[in-house]
């Protein structure tokens, strides 16, 4: 027999019930009361790359294309160079795509100046500032390969847009050898800035 009447079932919901209600507000009591915050924020945070951007005057157009030349033939052109980027950087100066044949890049001096004035297809108003080199064809293509063996030129600071004009001068030397005849020399110069 059940130690419970029903008399005592009663009893027990009637108590149960109004305590049920009574933990259920202290839940809810506490609960409230854990929502204090606060919040501090720092808005639209933006970040942007600056550039390094380097342009010339010459139009694809090569600075040089000389054919049947003999020994004490030259020439010479000038190429403004513009930097344009936002960041301070280094130019420097290599060759690249060099080959030759009978060695005559041994035979072609050169001789490449710093300066201001002029432009390609013409050297007016081209004054000189420093020597960027002076020598062989090859002692320059051997020499300056990549940046990082590059002729040093100019350093931007970067913000403005700043222009230096390279004046560049071969000639085949006088004493160039039987042995050159017909041979072929070829080079790209290349300007390349990397930011410091």
């Amino acid at each position: 027999m059940s130690k419970f009447t029903r008399h005592s079932s009663r009893i027990a919901t009637v108590i149960a019930v109004p305590m049920a209600f009574m933990a259920a507000g202290v839940l809810v009591s506490t609960s409230s009361y854990a929502a204090f915050s606060d919040t501090s924020s720092n808005q639209q945070n933006s970040w942007r790359a600056g550039t390094v951007q380097l342009d010339d005057d010459d139009a694809g157009r090569a600075l040089f294309t000389a054919g049947n030349a003999r020994p004490g033939d030259g020439g010479t052109n000038c190429i403004a160079v513009t930097s344009t980027g936002s960041l301070a950087s280094q130019v420097r100066l290599y060759a690249d795509d060099v080959s030759g044949t009978a060695g005559l890049a041994e035979h072609l001096v050169l001789r490449i100046e710093q300066g201001t004035g002029g432009g390609y297809g013409t050297c007016e108003g081209f004054t000189p500032q420093s020597t960027v080199f002076d020598g062989r064809l090859s002692g320059f293509t051997g020499a300056h390969s990549s940046y990082g063996s590059g002729a040093p030129t100019w350093s931007p600071t970067g913000g403005a847009s700043e222009t230096r004009t390279f004046r560049i001068t071969w000639k085949l030397a006088d004493e160039a050898p039987n042995a050159v005849q017909g041979g072929t020399a070829t080079t790209s110069f290349v300007w390349e800035a990397q930011n410091s």
